[in-house]
């Protein structure tokens, strides 16, 4: 029945859906209807099964190989018969180890998974639709069929609608028939049953887009049923691949493993050497193919982008409670290099509690009290009274209006200027629902930022007239009329010159002013009102009536944060559609404009070509009167100087400069649906503070990934020094393969990712942002994590031979001299990987201090480590599963003093290297 909506009428649609359109759905029905029909999405891929993904962790060329050399060695072991547990337990060991590494690695794999289907869900676009009479917004997942669905530019179609309202609306459906041009939506059309989709001008399809004018739909199909559903796809709706960050790591591991493999195979390879020409001691070839194997296994950090994943994940999530919603994870890397934020200024940099403070008439000015939404207060007069034009400018601001004002409640769906303008109507005496059902919207012109005007159609008596609001320098150009207490006068210049001067007034003592006109049309039908529309000059020759002004102070917390952004090397310029001298205000007492500074409006901006704009950005931070083309043309010279930019915004026609920005941040509370689904981040606040933590965040992730990277390094490029010292010096292998791969468990399991969870260091808004260009793996670290591979190889080698050469008087066979000394080099080795985390806390000089312990979770993680650490020596099973002896005091002793010799010399190292170059921001930001 579905295919045939568009061939029925308005009445025979809602009949047929149960619906009154007057109320929409009541809550109860509609979760009835979800229940039956369930949510309305496009169906997602099936996951692989347990088992597959299980069998996918075994597929490895290195762990099939060490499964064979296991397999080897046991067939060895038997070859003289079966003897007990002892001849398997290596390969049980391994293969149980392999199995613990696999559990870890689906758990790692699916926590990051379920991270990203939470962002993924946080981002979702939000529906206005009618229920019990109100309308509300529901998240587009629960639209149900029947539902009343309020439609404005920049709203995704959130399921297949039948239009039964429309003023104006124009839907691109790109994305569903490939028409370039947006397509006009009818209510009152009814189309041949057999219409194709791109004719079904009373249709608007799920994903498709609200470019113009405004409408009211029912939905009639929701998830797979709609005509999306049958092609699978949505707009925008495209799997993210993997980030910049993810590839170089990826690209680096690689790299590091061939070495690694190339490096562990020279290890069998010189033991086997060494073997035939009978230098030092004599190994089993067998023995020696297993440790190489658990070596190259231990040693490739083929899990390190994994745990980057990992890390990015849970850092959004964390960015999730300071209000930003990061859509891309490849954002998060370029918070971290962020050198300019050209920020909107209204509900970002301000507090967005729009509120009338003053009406201009064509003479006087009246102050007008009471803050918020709340209608409480009034308009202060010396006489008691108030001029017509004020009670005409209130008329009019409620018929050109959009947002839906809740009085009892002092709530608002829609716009915060123009939920100002209805709380002073009430103000005045005149309600939105009053007023509307006597003057009927016929139709409207929808506001335009190049016109900075909107204007609607209503019935007036027996006539038309044209309600507008906009700029009032546009209201006053285009006027050629003044409405004066009751009677319209021509304009004259004189008059003009005032109007323009005293909305200058307004505008140098930081207002936001609105100007209101009419323009009647006694003569015109109400059938051809349509032709209205279309018409150049339906705008010319107003009536001006008078000007609104409205304060929205900038956010208390704002001026910090952009003195912050300073430190940090990030410069802040505000690009807004107000007054130049308003934005030049709010700019100085917020401290991104100071004395001297200039402020450029679109008008002048026009005048530059683009390599003046290029050099004129370097010292402009405050752009006014701007249009959407204007945006991208700041971006792109912002861009032009070598600058990563933060670009915010609104509104449909911001979505172009958000696209064009190396990060587009939408706001969650007045921005569009097709903004957000621009942007790279949407702040659930629209607060400038919520930018500023989301750089600092960014740059504690960015941080955090490079910790874990030189931590696992170092770790594996230890352990592949000391089995190539042990044998390039013909000494016994100091560690088995069980061990090696023990150890391997341990570090990258808990440690690594509790290291990833580290806050924020001091100073991390202190520094230059970060070259996207750097490598992950700079100089710097280079050498950090030589150092601590170099500090562990010697101390747990000096462990090894501490026990194997050093402890002669013990009476203990060479045999036991030798587990001995594997005993010391696996505890020291171990117990140092576990504790070097704390050192990887910082990559530059801790010492000792309060921040060392303040990881929670690394401290739990380290000290379960440490318990499991001992129970594999003092609990005998383990021990001799693990080829070790319980150690003694003195043994032990000896061990913790080649620990902190490891520790405190690594720790030493990073205070003796000089950075390739000074990391703080007060050298100047970018422009």
């Amino acid at each position: 029945m579905a295919h045939k909506f568009h061939a029925q009428g308005i009445d025979a649609t809602l009949n047929t859906l149960k619906v009154d359109p007057t109320t929409g759905l009541t809550q109860a029905e509609a979760a009835t209807r979800l229940s039956a029909n369930g949510p309305n999405k496009l169906a997602e891929e099936q996951k692989k099964s347990l088992a597959w993904r299980i069998l996918m962790q075994f597929k490895d060329f290195l762990v099939i190989i060490l499964i064979i050399a296991a397999a080897i060695s046991t067939a060895a072991e038997l070859q003289d018969g079966f003897d007990g547990f002892s001849d398997l337990k290596d390969a049980l060991l391994i293969l149980g180890i392999l199995l613990v590494n696999v559990i870890i690695s689906i758990t790692q794999e699916n926590r990051a998974d379920n991270a990203l289907k939470e962002l993924k869900n946080l981002s979702s676009p939000k529906a206005k639709a009618k229920r019990n009479g109100v309308v509300t917004r529901v998240d587009s997942i629960d639209v149900v069929t029947g539902d009343i669905i309020v439609l404005d530019a920049g709203d995704y179609i959130p399921a297949d609608l039948r239009i039964i309202e429309s003023m104006n609306l124009k839907v691109d459906e790109a994305a569903l028939t490939g028409e370039s041009l947006p397509v006009s939506k009818y209510a009152d059309k009814v189309v041949a049953e057999e219409a194709g989709i791109g004719d079904r001008v009373n249709l608007a399809s799920m994903g498709t887009v609200v470019t113009y004018g405004r409408g009211v739909g029912v939905v009639y199909a929701t998830g797979m049923d709609t005509e999306m559903g049958k092609i699978a796809t949505m707009l925008g709706q495209t799997e993210e691949g993997v980030t910049p960050l993810q590839e170089k790591l990826n690209a680096f591991a690689k790299t590091l493993g061939i070495v690694c493999i190339i490096t562990c195979a020279l290890v069998f390879g010189v033991g086997f050497l060494y073997n035939w020409l009978d230098i030092g001691v004599q190994r089993d070839v067998v023995d020696l193919m297993l440790v190489s194997v658990s070596l190259a296994v231990a040693a490739v950090p083929e899990g390190v982008a994994i745990v980057a994943t990992v890390i990015l994940a849970i850092g959004v999530q964390k960015m999730v409670k300071q209000n930003v919603i990061v859509k891309r994870l490849r954002a998060v890397e370029t918070l971290g290099s962020t050198t300019v934020i050209c920020s909107d200024k209204t509900g970002t940099l301000t507090q967005n509690k729009m509120t009338v403070v003053k009406v201009f008439d064509t003479e006087k000015t009246y102050e007008v009290t009471g803050t918020g939404y709340a209608p409480t207060g009034e308009i202060v007069t010396k006489n008691g009274g108030i001029s017509k034009n004020i009670e005409l400018m209130a008329k009019i601001s409620i018929l050109c209006n959009d947002a839906i004002y809740n009085q009892k409640e002092a709530s608002v769906i829609g716009d915060p200027t123009e939920a100002a303008m209805l709380v002073l109507a009430a103000k005045v005496g005149i309600t939105k629902e009053a007023l509307e059902n006597d003057h009927k919207r016929l139709q409207e012109i929808p506001f335009d930022s190049s016109r900075k005007l909107m204007s609607t159609y209503n019935i007036e008596g027996n006539h038309v007239v044209m309600n507008t609001k906009g700029a009032p320098d546009a209201i006053i150009h285009h006027a050629t009329h003044i409405y004066a207490d009751g009677t319209v006068q021509p304009m004259t210049d004189d008059v003009r010159a005032r109007l323009l001067s005293q909305n200058e007034q307004f505008a140098s003592e930081a207002l936001r002013v609105l100007g209101f006109a009419f323009k009647e049309f006694p003569n015109i039908a109400l059938s051809d009102v349509n032709h209205l529309v279309n018409d150049p000059a339906a705008e010319q020759e107003l009536v001006y009536v008078g000007m609104m002004c409205m304060i929205d102070p900038p956010r208390d917390e704002v001026k910090e944060s952009i003195e912050q952004c300073h430190d940090a090397g990030i410069n802040v310029k505000m690009i807004t559609g107000d007054h130049k001298t308003t934005a030049a205000a709010i700019a100085t007492n917020l401290g991104i404009m100071f004395e001297g500074d200039e402020a450029l409006s679109g008008h002048e901006l026009n005048a530059l070509s683009d390599a003046q704009l290029t050099e004129k950005v370097k010292t402009v931070n405050v752009f006014a009167r701007v249009s959407p083309e204007h945006k991208v043309r700041i971006v792109d010279a912002v861009n032009a100087n070598n600058n990563i930019v933060a670009m915010t915004g609104d509104g449909v026609n911001d979505a172009p400069s958000i696209k064009k920005a190396d990060i587009g941040i939408a706001m969650g509370i007045t921005g569009t649906d097709v903004t957000k689904e621009a942007a790279d981040m949407i702040l659930t606040d629209d607060n400038f503070v919520s930018i500023v933590g989301a750089v600092e965040q960014g740059r504690t992730i960015y941080g955090n990934i490079r910790k874990v990277t030189g931590y696992l390094l170092a770790c594996n490029i230890g352990e592949i020094l000391i089995i190539l010292l042990a044998i390039v010096f013909a000494l016994p292998v100091p560690l088995v393969a069980t061990q090696l791969l023990f150890v391997n468990l341990l570090t990258d399991a808990f440690p690594a990712f509790a290291l990833g969870m580290e806050g924020k260091e001091p100073g991390v808004m202190k520094r230059a942002p970060r070259n996207p260009s750097d490598p992950i793996i700079n100089k710097d670290m280079r050498a950090n994590v030589a150092a601590r591979a170099i500090c562990l190889m010697l101390g747990s080698l000096g462990a090894f031979l501490a026990g194997y050469l050093g402890l002669r008087n013990l009476g203990l066979t060479p045999e036991q001299q030798l587990t001995l000394g594997i005993s010391m080099c696996f505890f020291t080795l171990v117990a140092a990987e576990l504790l070097l985390a704390f050192t990887s806390k910082s990559e530059s000089f801790i010492g000792i201090g309060a921040r060392l312990f303040n990881n929670r979770f690394l401290n739990i993680s380290t000290i379960l480590s440490l318990s499991v650490l001992l129970a594999v020596f003092y609990i005998p099973f383990l021990a001799d599963l693990f080829s070790v002896v319980p150690l003694s005091l003195l043994q032990l002793a000896i061990c913790i003093g080649f620990i902190l010799f490891i520790l405190l010399s690594s720790e030493l190292a990073k205070k003796l290297h000089r950075p390739t170059k000074a990391t703080n921001a007060k050298r100047g930001f970018a422009n």
